[in-house]
């Protein structure tokens, strides 16, 4: 019933940009918190950064002042634009809402199914 689409991943060089978009779609009634996650080889998975409903953001100390978190709610998006990037941000990024379906009393957790960042040196 809902479906996270994400893209804008690759490949780029140490001190290079990109930005990571996610697109939720499906029978939604509202969206609260959206964030981003990430997954390094041998890692556990770690919240990147969070923007809430009312755009209130926090970020990971390691990407704080490198990357910024935001949201298009009129397209029920949520973008990760990624600065000055670092070999140590090589990972799978992941995106998560949570989402009120309608017809549905609570809201839950949904997953995109993960975009590659791979920073090279």
């Amino acid at each position: 019933q809902v479906q996270l689409v994400e893209s804008g991943g690759g490949l780029v060089q140490a001190g290079g940009s990109l930005r990571l978009s996610c697109a939720a779609s499906g029978n939604i009634y509202t969206i609260n918190d959206m964030s981003w996650y990430r997954q390094a080889p041998g890692k556990q998975r770690e919240l990147v950064a969070a923007i809430t409903g009312g755009l209130r953001t926090n970020y990971v100390d390691s990407v704080k002042d490198r990357f910024t978190i935001f949201r298009d709610n009129a397209k029920k998006t949520v973008y990760l634009q990624m600065n000055s990037l670092k070999p140590e941000d090589t990972a799978v990024y992941y995106c998560n809402a949570n989402i009120r379906l309608y017809g549905r009393g609570s809201p839950a957790d949904y997953w995109g199914e993960g975009t590659q960042v791979t920073v090279s040196s």
